[in-house]
């Protein structure tokens, strides 16, 4: 063999096994690092419920949640027992009970106190004190860290992540800068905002206030997974978000880097009831094809996002479309969602993809014609698309 073909079976070879490596790292789960933490594997994607009975354990694992948050007063060796029976892990508080299970599979991760960035209760009628400092939740993660360090830490902070008004934090509202501090006090990020169900006009009836709220938790979370909130009840309004809106909010947080969905599913008005998702069919049948959807398509949303993969032009420039691109397994898949309230069509290129192309519409029933990767397509008011190609753009980057 001449020396030439040597050095070019050697280069095909070490492009294989970068391809190869390539691909591996691409489908690593970002909680591998940890023995004992939610997932390691590419086809995990969090969906969790907050703050529920263990009871219910069952109902929410054939809605296809895969994770319960929070105890109530726990966790306590019953709450453990009855989730390791219905097959559902947790994040749960480290208590007494919680640090003699260790070896307990059933706990995935350890989390601080809810939203430590609002304005704490000094007692019943004695009003608000300020917010835990960001130095108090550091120091606290370091000493959940050294009585466990195989379990991640979550910690979830409130509305001031996506709305810097939010009078809810005392003295530090409209303090964005507390929010880089926070974060380095945990190993997973989240926050909650329900814009449907909120009374504020600055964000009532704003969905996109949850997708901006990741994008701003994602940029000071520095490579930590960033998780956020749902909202599926009425909580402590009379508005509640349609089966419609809930799936746009999904879609629009995983399309701006969300890697975990926590569902708040209590309400208080008419009467409150803690688990008011499952007393809701309609709600109910609605968030279980949405989560079914997300599981089909944890490996693809585990894979690297393909920067600038493709480009949207929406004929009402008031109703911006969002878009995710993603490649798995020889097919293109883009996400696209509404941003706006309103009807708009799109104008819509993936890619460098050439000749005719079939466009499958996950959950439609529906395809369209991509002609070097161009075609059009309609959205509702707060509509999500899930597109499907067989095939790859040519020049796009991973980032």
């Amino acid at each position: 063999m001449k020396r030439s073909e040597v050095f070019v079976l050697c280069l095909m070879v070490a492009s294989v096994w970068a391809a190869d490596t390539y691909a591996q790292e691409a489908l690593k789960s970002p909680y591998a690092q940890w023995s004992r933490g939610p997932g390691a594997g590419a086809d995990f994607f969090p969906i969790a419920v907050w703050l529920q009975s263990p009871a219910n354990a069952g109902r929410y694992r054939e809605a296809g949640f895969n994770l319960y948050v929070g105890l109530w007063r726990g966790p306590t060796d019953e709450q453990l027992s009855q989730l390791q029976a219905a097959g559902m892990h947790v994040i749960c508080s480290q208590n007494r009970v919680a640090l003699s299970r260790l070896d307990d599979p059933t706990i995935v991760g350890w989390m601080h106190g809810d939203e430590p960035d609002n304005a704490q209760s000094l007692g019943e009628g004695k009003g608000y004190g300020p917010p835990i400092p960001p130095e108090k939740i550091v120091a606290d993660y370091e000493k959940i860290r050294a009585a466990d360090p195989t379990r991640p830490i979550l910690l979830n902070l409130g509305q001031g992540v996506a709305w810097d008004g939010w009078h809810g934090r005392g003295v530090r509202t409209n303090h964005p800068e507390d929010y880089p501090e926070y974060v380095k006090g945990c190993d997973i990020a989240s926050f909650d905002i329900y814009p449907v169900a909120h009374d504020r006009p600055a964000v009532a009836g704003k969905l996109w206030y949850v997708a901006y709220g990741v994008e701003r938790l994602k940029g000071w979370a520095q490579g930590r997974p960033v998780w956020n909130c749902i909202e599926c009840t009425r909580i402590s309004s009379k508005n509640k978000a349609t089966p419609q809106q809930v799936r746009c909010e999904v879609w629009m947080s995983i399309v701006h880097g969300s890697m975990g969905l926590i569902y708040f599913v209590h309400e208080w008005v008419p009467k409150f009831d803690e688990a008011a998702l499952l007393h809701d069919p309609e709600m109910y049948e609605a968030v279980t094809r949405i989560n079914q959807r997300i599981a089909k398509l944890a490996p693809v949303l585990n894979s690297p996002t393909i920067s600038g993969g493709a480009e949207v032009r929406p004929a009402q420039a008031e109703i911006p479309i969002a878009t995710m691109v993603k490649k798995h397994e020889g097919a293109v898949y883009l996400f696209a969602v509404a941003m706006r309230e309103g009807r708009t069509n799109a104008k819509i290129s993936i890619g460098e993809l050439q000749g005719r192309q079939t466009v499958e519409v996950l959950d439609e029933d529906r395809t369209l014609e991509a002609i070097d990767g161009a075609f059009e397509d309609e959205f509702e008011p707060w509509d999500v698309h899930l597109y499907r190609v067989l095939g790859s753009p040519k020049s796009a980057k991973a980032g």
